[in-house]
Formats: structure tokens, sequence, C-alpha cells
């Protein structure tokens, strides 16, 4: 199996300077789920039809398995396939090959239609057999812009354009969505026989049906499981609506595998979420990256988490956020405004209010007081903070790295730790408390009086 994905389209009413099919759908580019998908299948060669935004699309995803085929000018579907034929038709044994019994096929994808299930593919792929045209279609109430599929006593005989088509063709209700599978030693040969004499002047792949009947090969057809499956993407508007099909799937799997969601429409992965047992997620919360959540967790309200590992019976938040690197033990608390980064915090501690802890390796049953910081940053490199087990920090209290507290150490409210505490004692660093007799708060001057 060959997959061609065909992702030279300029995109315009885009209205962005970022190639469309770059344009990110749960965090990742629309190109890059189709390419995704094409794995899935265990397609044995990808090749990837790119033009407009040329080599900035081709560095944002290239990879050791896949081809690349530039389309310039680009003059159509057909031409695009046509590019690719080169790449793919390398390792595709000829229709007349005695020495291996394997048919090639290739299947057509497109960079801007994300969502489309491996199971509705798999399904055209079986269609197809090897040896038939294989059409992914779909009834739709409004067929407006799509071609519509031309049958004769039930059997496909070509595909008529939106544009070129009459008034009884416009009426047809059946769909072509772009998106089949062919033998590939015919692909080779209808392509470069593809005309352009149509209201686009393009060389259309959908003209290949027609071909493919003149020769008397089976067309068939195969339909997806939903509508949105083979919905593109053209607009920002239209990548806003698969955004919300996409999370709104992602939140039901979650539900099916026993997540509670407190409101399923209101919840963002972009990437991976793994979640244990008896995992609760409140509204309004971003998982970003790949995070994995234990048994127990609780992520309350407006929290975003990315890269992080959330150990059994942990809570986090409302309103805190996990960046890359932090990895939380059992039963910790991360509170409200606390940020935490490229940090791991052990079994039972907590930091609850108002903190930020970055670059830190924190012990078991520690406390972290409302406004402490880790000072990491020293304006050119990055320095590690370490916090035993057993330790007391009182609010408002700046350590500054690379520094040690001990195990049972305690550091006062206030203190700005600039060497390491000892373990088991009180460090404290602070400007001695003085109270001035006699003192007056100022009052204010009355004002003056404005003449007449």
């Amino acid at each position: 199996m060959n997959v061609v994905i065909l992702a030279a389209g300029q995109g315009k009413r885009m209205h962005s300077d970022l190639p469309k099919v770059l344009h990110p759908l749960a965090g990742k580019a629309l190109l890059g789920h189709v390419i995704d998908t094409a794995r899935e299948l265990g397609a044995g060669k990808i090749c990837v039809v790119y033009g407009h935004g040329g080599e900035r699309v081709r560095a944002a995803l290239d990879a050791p398995d896949l081809d690349w085929a530039r389309q310039e000018p680009q003059l159509g579907t057909g031409h695009a396939v046509l590019q690719a034929m080169p790449a793919i038709a390398a390792s595709a044994p000829t229709e007349s090959s005695t020495v291996s019994s394997t048919v090639s096929s290739t299947l057509v994808l497109y960079g801007d239609v994300p969502l489309t299930r491996v199971d509705t593919l798999k399904r055209l792929i079986a269609a197809a057999g090897g040896d038939k045209l294989a059409l992914l279609t779909a009834h739709v109430d409004n067929p407006r812009g799509y071609g519509r599929i031309v049958r004769s006593e039930g059997l496909v005989t070509r595909i008529v354009e939106e544009k070129d088509a009459d008034d009884a063709e416009k009426s047809i209700r059946e769909i072509n969505t772009g998106i089949l599978v062919a033998p590939t030693a015919a692909l080779a040969r209808w392509l470069p026989s593809l005309g352009n004499r149509n209201a686009q002047g393009e060389y259309y792949l959908t003209d290949i049906v027609a071909l493919a009947v003149a020769e008397g090969m089976p067309v068939v057809t195969a339909h997806p499981a939903a509508a949105w499956e083979t919905e593109g993407v053209n607009s920002k508007l239209q990548l806003a609506a698969l955004e919300r099909v996409h999370q709104r799937n992602v939140a039901d799997a979650l539900m099916e595998a026993g997540v509670t969601l407190a409101d399923p429409a209101r919840i963002d992965v972009r990437g991976e979420l793994v979640c244990g047992r008896d995992v609760s997620i409140d509204v309004n919360c971003v998982f970003e990256g790949r995070v994995v959540l234990g048994d127990g967790v609780r992520i309350k309200a407006n929290c975003v988490l990315e890269d992080a590992v959330v150990g059994a019976g942990s809570i986090v938040g409302p309103f805190a956020r996990l960046r890359p690197g932090t990895a939380l033990g059992c039963d910790v608390h991360i509170g409200n405004f606390v940020e935490v980064k490229n940090s791991s915090i052990a079994d039972h501690s907590k930091a609850n209010h108002l903190a930020y802890l970055g670059d830190a390796t924190i012990g078991s049953r520690v406390n972290v007081g409302a406004g402490t910081i880790t000072c990491n940053y020293d304006g050119a490199n990055k320095f590690r903070t370490v916090i035993e087990d057993d330790v007391f920090i009182g609010s408002d209290t700046q350590l500054v790295a690379p520094v040690t507290v001990g195990r049972g150490a305690t550091l006062g409210a206030g203190t700005t730790l600039t060497r390491d505490a000892p373990p088991e004692q009180l460090t404290v660093s602070r400007a001695k408390q003085v109270a001035v007799p006699g003192w007056k708060r100022p009052v204010k001057l009355p004002k003056p009086q404005k003449e007449d």
C-alpha cells in the first residue's frame, strides 16, 4: 500500500502567511494528522505532494519515512498525483510481474482533511481489493460545491464537478470526497492521459473514473461512518468546527474509559492524555504533549498540564500550570496559581498557593508556603534547587539556586536563601523589625480653593 497525500493548496481563505496544512488542530498540524493516519495504516511508502509554502511545509514535518514531491505550478489534483508517481512507482510491482504476487495499490488522501478514521480507510482498501478503483463517497443534504457521483443502473460511471454539472447532475446527493484507492500500475497509466477541458482548466483526478469504466475495471464505493471524517479545512471557521468535533471525540473516548469530565465540551487535549482509574477533570483544562494521570487524580478547573506525570491520588488546581518535565509523586497537592517546571515533587508534598517551582527536586512531606519561588535563572544559566524530605518553607521565600535545603529544615517566612540550609534547623533571612515611637502617618493637604 502506497499513500499519496495532496498538500499543495494555497489556502487563500485562511487569510494567513502560514501554509494551510500547517495550521494546528489539537496542537498538531493538519498535515501531521494525515501523515499519522497513513502510518497507522501501515503504508509501505508515503509521498507528500507540496507546493504552497514550499520548503516550510517540508521542514516542519519531514521524516525518514516520507517522500516529497513538489507540484509547481499547481494544475489540479490529477496533476498533483502525477508528481508523486516517480516516488511510489519505483517500489511497485508491475502488472506483468511474476516475481511477486503482491498487487500494489495507492491510497490518495488530502492534507487538509485531518479526521478520517483508520477503520473507514481500511474498509475502502478492502473494497478496492487490489484490482478495483474504490471511491470514498458520502450522501449529503446539501451537495453544493462537491463533485457528484454519476451512476447507471447502480454502477459508478463518472464523477462530474460542480462547475461542469448540468441541473440534473447538480440534484445528485452522493458526493465525491476525493479519497480513493487505485491499483498503482493503473494510476501510472491513466494520469498522463488526463485532459483539462473543463471549467477550471485543470487536470482532475476524478477523470480516472471514466478511464477505469472504459477499461472495464470495476468502480466500487465505501462510505464514512460520520460526515466530519471527510470534511476539509478551507477557513478558520471550518478549522474551529473540526477542532470541536475532535475534542468531543477525545472527551467521549475518555469517558468511555472511565474518566469523569465535569463538562465534555470544555476540555482540550493537544497531544496524548493517559488516565488511570477514577480520574476526574473539571472544566476548562488543557493537556499538551504527553500527560499521564495516575489513579484517583483530580484536576480542578482552569489548569494547563504539558508533558507532565501526576501520581496517584494527587490534586492539581484550580488555576495551576504544570510545564514540561514535571513529575508529581502520589498524594501531591498543587494548588491555585502554582506553576511547576522541570521539577520532581515526591509523595505527600504540598504547594497550595501562588508558588513557582522551577528546576527543583523536592522530597516527601514538604510544605511550600504561599508566594515561594525557586530563583533558577541568573540571566544566562539555569541552576537546580534541592529540597529534602520533611522541609517546611515559610511564605514569600526565595530560594536562589543552586541551593539545598536539608532534611527536616524550616525556612522562616520572607527568607531569601542564598546558601544551603542545614537540616533540622530554622533558617531565617530578613531585616530586623523596628517600631518607631512617635511616628505619625502623613495626612493629605487641603486642596486650594478656586477663585471666583
